[in-house]
Formats: structure tokens, C-alpha cells, sequence
């Protein structure tokens, strides 16, 4: 396929060099907001070309990802969807759904989108954090997929497979819900200890001296890019302040059990986590 990505960044980018990898793309074009990163992706050899008009880019292409920050993806996808003829399939590649879907409902070309989430990625962003392999072995959500295409879906499906990754099929609410859950949540956890740290511990060689493989792990994702996640917690708002008021119950019970030096208390919620390894070993 001819295939054009729009925003090359850690998720556009890996795409790239995994649709190349898996010999799915035969030429691919990136159209890219920042000329810093343009030029660095050509560099890379992301892609093969930059190409400055968004429709012409489009129209050149059999299959468009659309790859940009989620508040970004709003304005982009409907003059994406203006230009794709009835042979093309448009993807985006987004943390949220609902409000991309509701933009799009009513577009004549919506039957050529499908909406999708590779659920992939890394703390870094730019062209330079792309990764081949990245989605192998991960799971894609495709949404909606009643109101897409037929032979789009299949599209869509058939180069998923491909990476490989595992396919999951959910509604736009249900997909915004449940990543909230295990994503999103994850996310403003890490920057809340993020800031805790560093609000106590004022010697900085010190938190570098001291952190252990718990702390880098736990507080990884801190080093995430405000331009992704401030939009993400903008659209998914409800269900983030939703599992976050949880999350808060959830600490000031495990705060107040140490408290009140509760230790059998505090050894049987610590029990009660354990039973995450059931599901995730």
C-alpha cells in the first residue's frame, strides 16, 4: 500500500517503521506539523517523503493514519475524511474516542474510518522515539466498527494481524471507560508522585543516588509529554475523575490503616492487590 501518516511522532512513527518491517507500505508519506520534526523524520527514515498539503497527501495514499495529539485529531480528521475517495481506509490512533467519533458521525465518509487504539507506547514522544516492534504482541482496540466499512474494517483487521497484535472490539464509551482504568489513571499517578518527590526531597543527586527499579518503574511515566496527556484528561475528564476519586479513597484507607498502626489491616489490603496477578502474572 501507498500509505500516509499524519503526525510522526512516537506512535506515527513506529507505525512506520513497523508497516515497513512487515513489508505492508510501499511508500510512505508523512505530513508533519513541526519542521524540526519533518526534517528528523526523513532522517530516520520514517518516511520516504514530507508532504506539506494535507489533501493532497491524503489523496495520494490507499490507507491514512491520522496520528496527532487528541485535541489536534478533533479539527484534523473531518478534512482528512473530505478528501478519501471510496478505495481508501483512514485510521486514527487515539487514547480517547468519544468525542472523535462525535465529530465525525455525521461525515459522508464516515463508512471509510475506523477508529483504533494500539495499546503501545513509551514515555518519550518525537520522531526520535519511535520504535520498530513496537505494537507486536499488544493489543489494538477497534471501535465502532458497525458504523465503518465492511471491507474497511477488513483492511484494518488484516494489517493488525499482521504487526502482530491481538484485536479487542469495544464501543467508543466502553473503550474511553476502561482506559481510563488502565491507562489514564496509570499516567496521573505517576505525575502526582512525580511531584511528590520532588516537593519533599529537595536534593536532586539524592532522588538520583537513591532510586531503585520500584521508583523508576512506578514514576516512568511522569516523563510523558504534556502536549499527549493534557488533552487525553481533557476529553476523557469524567471517567479520569471518576477512577481518581477511587484511587483517593483507595490511599487514605491504606493511610489511615498505617495510622492507626492497623498492620493486620494493612497486610490484608496489601493481599487483596496481590490478586492483580491473577489477571496480569
Amino acid at each position: 500500500m501507498n500509505v500516509t501518516i499524519i503526525g510522526l511522532g512516537l506512535i506515527g512513527g513506529s507505525l512506520a517503521l513497523s508497516l515497513r518491517h512487515h513489508g505492508l507500505a510501499q511508500h510512505l508519506v508523512g505530513v508533519e506539523a513541526s519542521e524540526a520534526h519533518a526534517r528528523r523524520a526523513l532522517e530516520l527514515g520514517l518516511v520516504d517523503e514530507i508532504e506539506a498539503d494535507l489533501a493532497s497527501a491524503v489523496r495520494r495514499a490507499d490507507f491514512i493514519v491520522v496520528a496527532v495529539p487528541m485535541d489536534a485529531m478533533v479539527t484534523v480528521l473531518p478534512p482528512v475524511l473530505d478528501a478519501v475517495a471510496a478505495h481508501q481506509v483512514v485510521i486514527d490512533v487515539g487514547s480517547t474516542k468519544q468525542a472523535l467519533l462525535a465529530a465525525v458521525a455525521q461525515h459522508p465518509n464516515r463508512g471509510r474510518f475506523v477508529a483504533v487504539h494500539p495499546m503501545a507506547g513509551t514515555e518519550h514522544s518525537g520522531p526520535e522515539a519511535a520504535i520498530n516492534g513496537l505494537f507486536e504482541g499488544k493489543t489494538v482496540v477497534i471501535c465502532d466498527v458497525v458504523n465503518s466499512d465492511p471491507d474497511a474494517v477488513r483492511t484494518v483487521e488484516q494489517l493488525f494481524h499482521a504487526l502482530p497484535m491481538r484485536l479487542l472490539y469495544l464501543d467508543g464509551a466502553d473503550h474511553d471507560l476502561h482506559t481510563a482504568y488502565v491507562s489514564h489513571i496509570s499516567h496521573i499517578t505517576s505525575f502526582a508522585l512525580a511531584l511528590t518527590v520532588l516537593e519533599k526531597e529537595k536534593e536532586e543527586q539524592r532522588i538520583f543516588d537513591l532510586a531503585s527499579g520500584g521508583f523508576e518503574s512506578t514514576v516512568r511515566l511522569a516523563k510523558s509529554s504534556p502536549a499527549t496527556w493534557v488533552p487525553i484528561f481533557r476529553q476523557n475528564r469524567l471517567n479520569v475523575l471518576d477512577v481518581l476519586d477511587e484511587h483517593l479513597h483507595q490511599l487514605q484507607r491504606l493511610r489511615e490503616l498505617l495510622a492507626q498502626e492497623d498492620y493486620q489491616g494493612l497486610t490484608e489490603q496489601i493481599q487483596l492487590a496481590n490478586h492483580i496477578r491473577k489477571i496480569l502474572p
